[in-house]
């Protein structure tokens, strides 16, 4: 209707005596309504002939005539009257109208096209009905009022699919609009379009942007379109979709809410509905029987989810779907795990008993945990694989886990088109609204290297959020409006109408298999207790509580409707509710006799195979043969082979001339070294994959692992994924400009597949902040918590280089701080020191100072027989450093991962004359070394550079304080002292030097060095001996102590002046070397 205003408007101004009037208006003012027949509109292209001549007046007096065209005109005139068909049929008409009577401006019609119709454009004629209720064409006249009221109707149709939701019955307890807004827009209001009782019989054509009609009707009365539109967007169910810019998916849902009976259920549907939310609701019944005060965060008020899931399930499972990965918050979390995945409720229910685990960590409380399951799906007699993954209390922070987990799963299957494995996140509807991951997760949702192809969002909508009133707790209508960003529909149910529920999940489950697109379904429900079971509601929401209790339950309402209906009789709803009570009592009989839990019991990614038959404390081989480093060096630094006319940038050209220069000169920078790591990792049939934000090229212009051609949009060539003809996949893709989101994701994907390198890449080292939360509950604490090891890295660029506060420090201290290793404790000496550390350990964490050890820690991470995440400082200026470079020799197959690189200089050829050992990490080394050469101290001074942080080298730091028994010993950080490693390191120094367990200390006072501080401190000679027994004892009480160098104290990470940076970094120096 709007584009046919539109049109007629753009014409009228070229049609004789046309005015800028209504489309309706101008049709009958201008060509019926003062034509003397009054003939119908059909009429108006009829031709009628008369043999009278037109009166001269009437011609001299149209408008179109003027001096210059009045004797071709009368030329015209008097051809035809000798012969009607020598002149142009329109100029035939036009005679023929003036000579019969036809007044000025209305003799002229336009000749009726031949054209068909285009795409979008219908002849005027068909906005006018040729027939009444009959359906009979009478001929009547018509006037304005019948081709307005025609649109109007196309007009109130189209309100009802864009806005037929703000008023549809959503709230179960009828106190809110879903919306928030109570007023009724005006389009929605039929005394808006000047109808009046008497047009209610009338009928109207249904246009085709609507399927209320049956096969058969193409016309319905006012009264049964308004009833039928009702019926499809006002009742139960509300759909938001009339804002996605695609008419063949906004048509797709019109016809799945529109047609006549689309939402029948035969009477095995409403049995099989009516069992699953007796179900769902006796599960919840029994926990609070059972365990009255426990919290558990149940679902009563909400038991439809539970139906819910179980069917956009089944209908996947039917479209295809093998494996489904699920994310969600505490709330029904139990009742999910139990009635959807179907996890034993034995297991379940030994989680309220208070038992031992029987394996290792932290455990969680029971409504974060996970699990994975693989299950005949009865409805479509298929096997599918249901994984729920774990998740804390941040609510919404496991969405993009599951969507890295579903993509993960995707890609080692082959599932370019997300076909055999989907995901599902539920969520509360105050998270939904109020935290940005969810909008994070959206904006991954349609990115080529991110997409899950499709995720149906399922909102838990208790119309409250704890104790917060949804007025207050989200300034959008809805909770589910950030949905609309990607053009996702929305369906909107009222939780209490089971089989409108089941409807919109299906189509649902329909949308994703057809499209591949996110869909939301927001089930309006309500919380029937507090938000957990010991909480008191009436305390805030007093009103609402006073109607909830009065409420009947879902399962209450349904049962009745189906034994009112004949559906089912009264002791057949008895049976269902008996027989799952059964269930309940025999699995609680059971988890009785547990003595213990096992954590690995609830792991929602396990590993199949990877653990058997490992020795867990056997390292495999991080060097690589010299004909592998120079085979992909090469690559690595060549331009598309046989592709001549692949026009690369002058400057990358001259970056892979020097990388060609360093494999003939068998040395490699950062970037190199990173390269050999991956392509030597390809090489053995392991996937690699890079993620973050510019990795593509390198935040610092380093890495240019995809090359663009220069002169030919999207033609790209990626060195690294063209080594070898059997390697595996090597993926590499710049991310949105997200941290949560994206780590999140790269977490997930690394959580599918052991064998796999995952990386992630801040853009600067302190931009992981936003993702803290990741950090914190996901991958620090994972392990210990779900039993669920990652072997993801993290690389953050790190250096305090004049950059200012946001582009300096990756805060080490708070990977450090949330390390779990035992700073007073010195591991057993084993041979298996090193790995034994790195078994127990949560997470591992470098500040690597050569690009070989670069390359050992990265392939480290493959060659472990366990996973553990990896955290690496990278270099910015090092990344150019002409000393930064190392050898083909420090890379090849007999060399590894150095843990501490010890002094190499002439210092270590006379440990006895040093004077100063200092330790320290990453690329303040250079700047150190650097000094010492300018003071003259190589021969005094030793550089012991620490490259894994975590787990602490605790031998290889107590053998190089023995090696140079008269020095004094320095912690020399470029970070401010309450930053960076001191605290950590400091007493892992400590107990690095002391001699036994029971902390007895026996000091050698006849080095100089302690005479030198006995003579100072007392000013008398030292005694011969001194022999420490007091348990409280430490190395600062008789040994040398590990003092520290650097900046001061600061609350933020770095001074914003150059002229300050510099200062500081002099001084850091200064002190270095003091006294020497």
């Amino acid at each position: 209707m709007y584009r046919t205003r539109n049109l007629v408007a753009g014409l009228l101004p070229l049609l004789p005596g046309a005015a800028p009037e209504r489309l309706a208006v101008w049709l009958v003012k201008g060509y019926v309504q003062n034509s003397s027949a009054r003939a119908p509109l059909a009429a108006l292209s009829i031709r009628k002939y008369s043999a009278a001549p037109p009166p001269p007046t009437q011609a001299a007096a149209e408008p179109f005539l003027n001096g210059s065209s009045s004797v071709y005109v009368e030329e015209m005139y008097n051809s035809w009257l000798q012969d009607p068909k020598s002149v142009h049929a329109s100029w035939d008409s036009f005679f023929r109208n003036a000579s019969a009577g036809a007044g000025p401006g209305q003799a002229y019609q336009a000749p009726p096209s031949l054209a068909v119709p285009g795409k979008y454009e219908i002849p005027v004629t068909a906005l006018v009905p040729q027939f009444t209720s009959s359906g009979v064409s009478t001929g009547l006249p018509i006037d304005e009022k019948i081709i307005d009221d025609h649109l109007a109707v196309q007009a109130i149709i189209r309100s009802y699919q864009t806005r037929g939701h703000h008023i549809a019955d959503l709230d179960p307890l009828g106190i809110n609009l879903a919306d928030l807004d109570s007023t009724v827009a005006p389009e929605l209001q039929l005394s808006s379009y000047h109808f009046e009782e008497k047009d209610m019989d009338r009928v109207f054509k249904l246009p085709a942007t609507t399927y209320i009609g049956k096969p058969d009707e193409r016309a319905l009365p006012l009264r049964e379109i308004l009833s039928r539109l009702e019926a499809a967007y006002c009742r139960h169910i509300g759909v938001e979709f009339m804002f996605i810019n695609s008419l063949e998916q906004c048509n797709w849902i019109r016809k799945r809410f529109e047609t006549p009976g689309v939402m029948s259920l035969d009477a095995e549907g409403k049995r099989l509905l009516l069992a699953r939310v007796t179900r769902a609701a006796g599960f919840e019944a029994f926990l609070a029987r059972k365990w009255t005060s426990e919290k558990r965060f149940g679902l009563e008020g909400c038991e439809m989810l539970i139906p819910a899931m179980k069917t956009i399930i089944d209908k996947s499972s039917e479209l295809g779907v093998e494996s489904i990965i699920m994310g969600m918050p505490h709330r029904g979390r139990l009742n999910v795990l139990a009635n959807v995945c179907r996890k034993p409720l034995e297991q379940i229910f030994a989680q309220f008993a208070g038992l031992e685990a029987a394996d290792d960590g932290s455990g969680d409380v029971k409504y974060h945990l996970g699990t994975y399951i693989e299950r005949l799906n009865r409805v479509t007699n298929k096997n599918i694989r249901l994984a729920v993954v774990a998740n804390p209390s941040h609510l919404e922070a496991v969405d993009t886990i599951v969507q890295g987990k579903t993509r993960a799963e995707q890609f080692y299957k082959g599932d370019s088109e997300g076909k055999k494995t989907m995901s599902i996140l539920l969520h509360g509807d105050a998270a939904f609204s109020g935290q940005g991951i969810v909008y994070e997760t959206f904006t991954l949702s349609d990115l080529p290297d991110y997409t899950t192809r499709g995720t149906i969002h399922v909102v838990a909508n208790n119309q409250i959020g704890f104790t917060t009133d949804p007025r207050h707790s989200r300034s959008s209508p809805y909770c589910t409006d950030v949905a609309r960003v990607v053009n996702a529909p929305i369906f909107h149910v009222n939780a209490d109408d089971p089989e409108a529920v089941m409807h919109v999940c299906k189509v649902a489950a329909e949308w994703r298999a057809t499209f591949h697109k996110d869909v939301v379904v927001d089930l309006v429900s309500y919380r029937r207790g507090g938000h957990n079971e010991i909480d008191e509601p009436m305390f805030t929401q007093p009103l609402m509580y006073s109607k909830i209790r009065k409420m009947k339950s879902v399962t209450e309402k349904y049962s009745a409707k189906l034994i009112e209906e004949g559906t089912v009789t009264k002791e057949e709803v008895d049976d269902v509710r008996n027989k799952y009570e059964k269930i309940c009592e025999e699995a609680y009989v059971k988890a009785q006799k547990e003595t213990q839990i096992r954590y690995k019991d609830w792991l929602d990614s396990p590993w199949s195979g990877f653990f058997e038959g490992k020795n867990q404390l056997k390292m495999g081989n991080t060097g690589v043969i010299e004909e592998t480093l120079k085979h992909i060096g090469k690559r690595f630094s060549s331009t598309p082979p046989n592709a001549a006319e692949f026009v690369v940038h002058k400057g990358i050209e001259r970056i892979l001339r020097a990388r060609m220069e360093m494999v003939e000169a068998r040395t490699v920078d950062w970037a190199l070294g990173e390269a050999m790591a991956f392509g030597s990792l390809l090489k053995e049939g392991i996937h690699v994959r890079l993620s973050g934000q510019d990795v593509e090229r390198g935040t610092f212009s380093h890495r240019h692992h995809v090359l663009h051609h220069q002169t030919s949009d999207k033609s790209t060539y990626k060195p690294l994924c063209n080594l070898y003809p059997d390697q595996a996949p090597y993926t590499v893709c710049n991310s949105s400009l997200s941290e949560f989101g994206v780590l999140g994701f790269e977490l997930g994907y690394s959580m599918t597949n052991p064998n796999a390198l995952v990386c992630w890449e801040a853009q600067f080292g302190d931009f992981f902040n936003t993702a803290q939360c990741i950090i914190d509950q996901f991958i620090a604490s994972g392990q210990s918590k779900w039993v669920r090891q990652s072997g993801l890295v993290l690389l953050l660029p790190h250096g305090m280089e004049g950059m200012g506060p946001e582009h300096s420090s990756a805060r080490p201290e708070r990977f450090l701080h949330a390390c779990s290793e035992d700073p007073e404790t010195f591991p057993p000496e084993t041979e298996e020191f090193a790995i034994r550390q790195l078994h127990d350990t949560n997470m591992i964490v470098a500040n690597c100072s050569t690009p070989a050890n670069y390359f050992h820690l990265l392939r480290r991470q493959i060659a472990m027989p366990f996973r553990k995440p990896l955290i690496i400082f990278t270099p910015k200026s090092l990344l150019r450093h002409p000393d930064a470079k190392s050898s083909f020799d420090d890379m090849v197959e007999t060399t590894e991962f150095k843990r501490a690189i010890p002094e190499t200089g002439v210092a270590a050829n006379d440990p006895g004359s040093v004077r100063k050992v200092i330790f320290c990490s990453g690329k303040v080394y250079y700047e150190l070394k650097k000094a010492r050469e300018e003071r003259g101290l190589d021969n005094t001074v030793a550089i012991t550079r620490i490259e894994q942080i975590c787990p602490f080298p605790f031998d290889l730091i107590r053998d190089e304080i023995n090696k140079y028994p008269n020095a004094e010993l320095k912690w020399v950080q470029e970070e401010h002292k309450n930053m960076g490693a001191w605290s950590f390191v400091q007493p892992r120094f400590e107990t690095a030097m002391q001699k036994s367990s029971e902390r007895r200390l026996s000091c050698q006072p006849n080095t100089s060095w302690w005479r030198r501080q006995w003579a100072q401190l007392t000013g008398r000679p030292s005694p011969t001996d001194v022999v420490v027994t007091h348990p409280s004892a430490s190395v600062s009480d008789c040994g040398r102590p590990v003092s520290y160098v650097g900046r001061g104290v600061s609350a933020s990470p770095a001074t914003g002046s150059k002229r300050q940076h510099l200062k500081e970094a002099a001084q850091l120096l200064a002190d270095a070397f003091a006294g020497l």
